[in-house]
């Protein structure tokens, strides 16, 4: 690195990590890393001076000394913390502290078509499958760059033109920390065929400590291919997750994801979906749930870069005692994007006094012939719905989770696949269940 360049937090041990990680030996990836470490270093970890990064501050992250995961022992993880994450019948994928473990993960029933390997392992059997997809990915941001220059692994998934996969595949994320706070970076790689159909699904979840997860997801979606993309967030409290996910979608494809974030002591789950052709169908949805001291961001960004597309997004979120909520989405437009349909909406619901929620829903409009709307409310719970319950025999607390489960039903409805629907309540129902007062 150049004298003049100051490590920035959470780069400052590259250069005694670097030889450790996957594929160290090729020097296109060498070259990838480093670029990615020269833009980190430029760009600076964000703060809220960063219009992006207005109402998230990452001031107690870069305070917390995160030592590399791969300077570190692998954990001792004999079986998946199964509690927190979605209940699904499906192959399971597991990545710990963001390194795939293939003695943990259940593989030998893949729905036909479709293949998932260790990014680190194809580096060693196709580096070439590896390159090619790389080279398919784009946007540049700071956490993405930080990710580029550690990404040491994660999870490939191809799937073959034409393959229509009805079962979900899984992947089960576990942060575990020990001795000192960790730090990893997986990359995940996804490609659906054209005329694909496929059900990817995420379980975010902790075995304990402080740690920091910052994963970049990459997904290309071919021409005509569905790819359902539902994502659990529900790490533990003392935890960092930051995920980015970029998606390039092609003409007459479907991408729908839904991501519910419940853990973590400071999230952001952020979104950058461009259209790149006519008849695209984008949906993004999801919901948020926190309490005590809880720091959830949502942040999209959907890009109409050609003409007849649709987006439509739906967010809802309840918040509690003193945590904050965060939703930022973007409707870009471009000039040539002619008869774009997009809309966007947020709904949050404070249940304290000291509950936060900043909203700004953007539209960025260079076409004359669309149809695009957004939205934000915010409120409390309804007393005279409450009053209507309780005159019914059911005690002010149950009342309020009856409530706060119909508020967030609607988002949940979304969900295309069944099995993942209902998985999304139990998740609902564990955290009223949480929040109870003993």
């Amino acid at each position: 690195m150049p004298d003049e360049v100051t490590m920035q937090p959470l780069a400052e041990r590259f250069e005694e990590a670097a030889p450790l990680f996957a594929g160290a030996g090729l020097p296109w990836l060498k070259a990838l890393r480093q670029t990615g470490l020269e833009r980190y270093n430029t760009l600076g970890l964000p703060t809220p001076r960063v219009e992006a990064w207005k109402y998230t501050n990452l001031r107690s992250l870069a305070r917390a000394g995160f030592k590399p995961a791969v300077l570190a022992p692998d954990v001792s993880l004999d079986t998946v913390p199964q509690a927190r994450a979605l209940v699904l019948a499906a192959p399971v994928a597991v990545l710990v502290n963001g390194k795939f473990r293939a003695d943990l993960s259940r593989l030998d029933d893949l729905p036909e078509g479709i293949e998932v390997a260790g990014f680190a392992d194809m580096l060693e059997s196709d580096p070439a499958a590896i390159e090619r997809l790389l080279e398919e990915t784009g946007d540049d941001t700071p956490m993405r760059a930080l990710n580029a220059a550690f990404m040491a692994d994660g999870l490939v998934v191809r799937i073959a033109a034409g393959a229509k996969a009805d079962r979900p595949v899984h992947l089960i994320s576990v942060g575990a920390a020990a001795d000192a706070p960790l730090a990893f970076h997986p990359r995940n790689l996804i490609h659906a065929g054209e005329d694909s159909r496929a059900i990817l699904v995420e379980s975010h979840v902790g075995a304990g400590g402080v740690y920091l997860g910052n994963s970049v997801t990459d997904a290309v979606v071919g021409p005509g291919a569905v790819l359902d993309h539902i994502k659990l967030q529900n790490e533990d409290r003392a935890s960092y997750h930051l995920a980015l996910t970029g998606v390039a979608l092609a003409e007459g494809s479907t991408y729908r994801n839904f991501t519910l974030s419940a853990g973590a002591r400071l999230a952001r789950n952020e979104i950058h979906a461009t259209l790149e052709g006519g008849g695209i169908e984008c949906r993004l949805d999801g919901a948020y749930m926190a309490r005590g001291s809880q720091h959830l961001d949502t942040t999209t960004f959907i890009d109409h870069a050609k003409p007849g597309s649709e987006s439509r997004e739906t967010y809802k979120g309840v918040l509690d005692g003193q945590s904050r909520g965060v939703f930022q989405g973007k409707i870009l437009v471009r000039r040539d994007a002619q008869k774009t349909d997009g809309h966007q909406l947020n709904k949050a619901l404070l249940l304290s006094p000291e509950a936060e929620i900043d909203t700004k829903p953007e539209l960025e409009i260079y076409a004359d012939d669309v149809k695009c709307s957004h939205g934000a409310t915010a409120g409390e719970i309804d007393e005279e719905q409450m009053f209507y319950l309780q005159a019914r025999g059911i005690d002010r607390e149950d009342a309020r989770d009856l409530l706060v489960a119909a508020f967030l039903e609607e988002a949940i409805e979304t969900i295309a696949v069944a099995e993942a629907r209902d998985a999304m309540r139990q998740v609902v129902a564990m955290w009223l269940t949480e929040g109870k007062t003993p």
